[in-house]
């Protein structure tokens, strides 16, 4: 059968690719895993050891490690993660033992609009319906483990409310005296409900709970994913979940979950998901799939495990970072590598005639709503106006010590002259360039971004942070706002202000990792300043800590917990065949 991409939904092509697909097994010996290293999860899909693997390959050579990040996106993505396992595939078409890594998917965006970030066309990580809904319960360990949290918290809150101080001590609990107006976290949920955002728990009599105001988050921008991200091993992974701040107390002391004693209970559902998923591409090669979206809030990677696994496993690492390089790459530089101690051999800047037409003035582009035919017909004027964000990207890259790979991730509507224009700028801003057709071809229309991929990983390069762990945070703040974003300068509200202050003067706290929180609809804080905007200020209204995950979180602009569902959202249109019991209308 004849895989054609414009005739076919992706998960008719999908469905017809794993009628030849490799068995788990092939693909974990592909990868040199042996004896109980993987951990079979049915026929196509498995878990790999990472204890066992990272301890007897402790000391082994490291593949070259790549990077796939992207300019400013529609809301419709741009294609980073098909560019990843395009590129996977054009590497194993020039006889490389490459291994992809990417994030898995959110009930929230798979459901909705965005889809599951499978892929797409003839670039997909497969099996599809496992891999987009569920696959090895992950997410479902981190939503329950999170809730745990919530329910150790809502229940001591309950129980000191009803107690006196004896009858506390009979129960072998101490006063912990959290303030309900200062709880940190929210319960977690994995799809998008806008309705559970703001809500009032505990209503009823003194056995239903302390009455107070709450809330739902999607379960991929839950700090216990950032761990996942970036934990080393279980060891770290514990550590790290005794350190999650849950709430503060009436003196302003902060309640964490060792306080609660739930810390190595949040671990035990934990044990499972700590270890990477593998899957295959279409072409069959490996990918491990591993933690979660959402970079705009959380750090948007595949996990730290996960790319330590495969740079000992093949010849490339391919790994995704979440948005923009503003945002995914800037958190992949400053944070994952830090976390790692990998550095990147080449780092690709996917583009699309689509997007940057969208940056030179274009049409708005709507979810759901047919593209304007400004976006499939030829308009030189509009993609060269709109390559000043590509630009951005592209200095961005630059600073980090390596030459991008800039990939016109091709589209059957683009023309050849666009495309040509799009290369000229990127090489004229010292970029490397290629086209890949990878959607439309699968791996032999990768190989040309393949082929500058390799050479890229060939050239010396000098890697640097954009900042040490010793500076102060709000100088590293204005480093990201003026050189990643291209802010004039930042301001402070009172809150976040104080709370620089202070972070600042605690020593744990002043040396964790900045990750910054913004749209990733634009490089400034505003989603409808397009292009490359200038003559603007960047402003943090909070600064949230992470302990657990080691992170500092200035919030710029308004960024949601928990997205909202579209009117057309892609639950509509996904079923299952009755007669054949597989799932049709995934993307």
């Amino acid at each position: 059968m004849k895989l054609d991409p414009v005739k076919m939904q992706d998960w008719e092509i999908a469905d017809a690719a794993e009628s030849t697909m490799k068995s788990v097994s092939e693909i974990a010996e592909r990868l040199g895993l042996i004896g109980e290293e993987l951990l079979p999860r049915g026929k196509f899909v498995g878990k790999i050891d990472q204890l066992a693997v990272m301890s007897r390959l402790a000391d082994a050579p490291v593949g070259k490690y790549v990077d796939v990040t992207a300019i400013t996106p529609t809301p419709l993505g741009e294609g980073k993660s098909t560019t990843t396992i395009g590129l996977v595939q054009g590497l194993g078409k020039m006889g490389k033992n490459p291994v992809g890594a990417i994030r898995q998917p959110s009930g929230g965006p798979t459901f909705n609009i965005k889809g599951s970030a499978a892929g797409g066309g003839l670039s997909q990580c497969i099996p599809l319906t496992p891999f987009s809904i569920g696959l090895t319960g992950d997410i479902d360990a981190i939503t329950n483990a999170h809730n745990l949290a919530m329910v150790a918290l809502t229940s001591r809150m309950q129980h000191e409310s009803n107690y006196d101080d004896a009858r506390l001590a009979q129960s072998r609990l101490k006063r912990l005296d959290v303030d309900p107006a200062r709880v940190q976290m929210k319960w977690a949920i994995d799809f998008c409900a806008q309705s559970l955002r703001n809500i009032t728990i505990g209503q009823g009599g003194k056995m239903d709970g302390f009455e107070m105001a709450s809330g739902f988050q999607i379960t991929v921008s839950s700090e216990i994913m950032a761990i996942l991200a970036v934990a080393t091993g279980l060891r770290d992974l514990r550590e790290r979940m005794a350190r999650i701040v849950v709430a503060y107390d009436k003196q302003g002391n902060e309640v964490t979950t060792a306080d609660l004693e739930v810390d190595g209970a949040m671990t035990a559902w934990m044990l499972e998901a700590i270890n990477p998923n593998l899957l295959q591409t279409i072409e069959g090669q490996p990918v491990l799939v591993h933690a979660g979206p959402f970079a705009n809030i959380a750090i948007g990677q595949s996990s730290v495990i996960a790319d330590q696994v495969g740079v000992r496993c093949g010849d490339y690492l391919v790994t995704e970072s979440g948005f923009g390089a503003d945002i995914g790459f800037e958190k992949f530089w400053n944070i994952k590598c830090r976390y790692s101690g990998l550095t990147p051999n080449a780092v690709v800047v996917v583009a699309t005639i689509r997007a940057l037409k969208m940056h030179g003035g274009g049409p708005a582009v709507r979810p759901g709503l047919p593209l304007d035919a400004a976006y499939t017909s030829e308009d030189l004027a509009l993609v060269e106006k709109g390559c000043a964000n590509l630009v951005a990207h592209i200095e961005t890259v630059t600073k980090s010590g390596v030459r991008p790979v800039v990939c016109v991730n091709r589209f059957h509507t683009d023309t050849n002259a666009e495309i040509a224009l799009v290369r000229k700028i990127a090489e004229e801003h010292g970029a490397l360039s290629a086209m890949s057709d990878h959607w439309g071809r699968g791996g032999e229309g990768a190989i040309e971004l393949a082929e500058a991929v390799v050479a890229a990983c060939d050239e010396e390069n000098r890697f640097a942070p954009l900042y040490q762990p010793e500076t102060p945070l709000r100088d590293r703040i204005e480093r990201i706002a003026k050189e990643v974003y291209g802010a004039d300068g930042v301001t402070y509200s009172d809150t976040a202000l104080e709370k620089a202050k202070l972070y600042e003067a605690d020593p744990d706290a002043s040396s964790m990792s900045t990750c910054m929180v913004k749209t990733h609809l634009s490089l400034s804080h505003d989603p409808e300043l397009k292009g490359r905007p200038t003559g603007w200020t960047l402003p943090i209204a909070d600064i949230l800590i992470y302990r657990g995950a080691g992170l500092l979180v200035p919030v710029a602009g308004a960024i949601k917990l928990l997205p909202g569902t579209a009117s057309d959202p892609a639950y509509r249109r996904i079923d299952v065949d009755v007669e054949t019991g597989k799932v049709k209308g995934l993307f």
